[in-house]
């Protein structure tokens, strides 16, 4: 019965019939195990069996290659690169762009590097709060290294990729360094608020040990909330085209290339905005107490010292929080909008560019040290 169904496919092949006993002995001679489907079948010799059967040539590779496409098209969550749009595609306008940054970064480099540099030197400075300032120099600096070199590479090279781990690298160190630096301005805010309410205890409750404390809880706090949202971001398969409007890989932009609703990394997200809001309302409690005790100081210096030291802490609490607020709550547009882009530059830019002026220009302290500084390196020139 099986040699007879054989005979009746290998007809309806095109194999003449005076070969049929031939291509069966053929098989048998060549397989002893029991065929189980015409397409598994060894060809036989004939040169009318060199030619396959359609549907064997065919199917296969149409499948295959279609799943491939498939998947290719609607996961590509680990492909290579992902494409940064940026500001423009314009090339002029790209290097403009490429130049203002790297004045940008160059200023905020130079900046930080000098605080850091004073505080270490100057003693004097071997203070709370200058610790503390010497931590958020440390972090304006990594914060602004990790988006604006690879924005100025891609619009001089004209090349707009990102690999898939420096996307995630991205993530990762943002959220890192952006949360800790949130928790570092809070501390910063009940230093002064210690400082300047209950200056005689300030030395029990800001000693260095405390200080020391409240540093490594913020980079904790901060490497927590980037493993979340890491892991939670590239969770759900990605789809479609993987463009990101934006100069950076910032989450908003990659959760809206997401197949479907990405729920854990909402839900991460809403809770650090709960977070947030409860630090910068301390640090607006904070301040009210700061200026009702100034305002009752009778000395013009001491006032005008208190409102140049905590002034402009506020102004960049404020500046960066309001604008990362706005960036995460604000549903993204269908199409790109130059708004995105202004408003990602104030939280990833701005804070870390504006710091070092803030706290060197408006600080007596650090001025001081900064002549000397000079005076000690014009003494060794000489």
């Amino acid at each position: 019965m099986k040699t007879y169904t054989f005979k009746i496919f290998l007809l309806s092949q095109g194999v003449e019939k005076k070969d049929v006993p031939f291509a069966v002995s053929e098989v048998k001679a060549k397989s002893s195990q029991p065929i189980a489907h015409p397409f598994q079948i060894s060809h036989p010799p004939s040169p009318h069996h060199m030619h396959k059967p359609l549907l064997q040539s065919v199917l296969p590779t149409h499948r295959s290659a279609t799943g491939k496409m498939s998947k290719e098209m609607n996961n590509f969550t680990f492909g290579r690169t992902f494409f940064l749009m940026g500001f423009s595609d314009i090339r002029e306008t790209q290097i403009l762009h490429s130049v203002l940054f790297l004045l940008i970064y160059l200023a905020a480099l130079m900046g930080n590097l000098l605080i850091m540099t004073l505080i270490i030197k100057d003693h004097r400075l071997h203070t709370p709060m200058y610790f503390f300032l010497k931590n958020l120099s440390f972090l304006d600096l990594c914060l602004i290294s990790i988006t604006v070199p690879k924005s100025i590479t891609n619009s001089l090279m004209n090349c707009n990729t990102i690999s898939f781990l420096g996307c995630v690298c991205q993530v990762f160190f943002f959220f890192l360094l952006a949360t800790t630096e949130v928790a570092l301005l809070t501390v910063m805010s009940y230093d002064r608020y210690v400082a300047i309410c209950h200056p005689l205890r300030y030395e029990v409750k800001m000693s260095n040990e405390v200080c020391v404390q409240m540093a490594v809880s913020s980079w904790v706090n901060g490497g927590l909330s980037a493993i979340l949202h890491t892991a939670c971001t590239f969770s759900v398969p990605m789809c479609g085209s993987p463009e990101v409007h934006q100069f950076f890989c910032d989450v908003p932009q990659l959760l809206s290339l997401a197949c479907s609703y990405n729920i854990g990394e909402l839900v991460i997200i809403g809770l650090s905005l709960v977070l947030d809001s409860g630090c910068f309302v301390f640090i607006d409690i904070s301040y009210i107490h700061i200026f009702s005790t100034v305002l009752r100081m009778p000395s013009k210096e001491g006032k005008s010292k208190a409102f140049s030291t905590c002034l402009p802490h506020l102004i960049v609490v404020t500046l960066f929080l309001s604008s990362g607020f706005f960036a995460y709550l604000r549903p993204l547009p269908k199409s790109p909008s130059p708004l995105d882009l202004l408003v990602s530059v104030f939280y990833t830019v701005m804070p870390p560019t504006l710091n070092p002026f803030i706290y060197s220009l408006r600080n007596k302290d650090m001025k001081m040290a900064l002549r000397e500084l000079q005076i000690s390196r014009q003494h060794l020139l000489n």
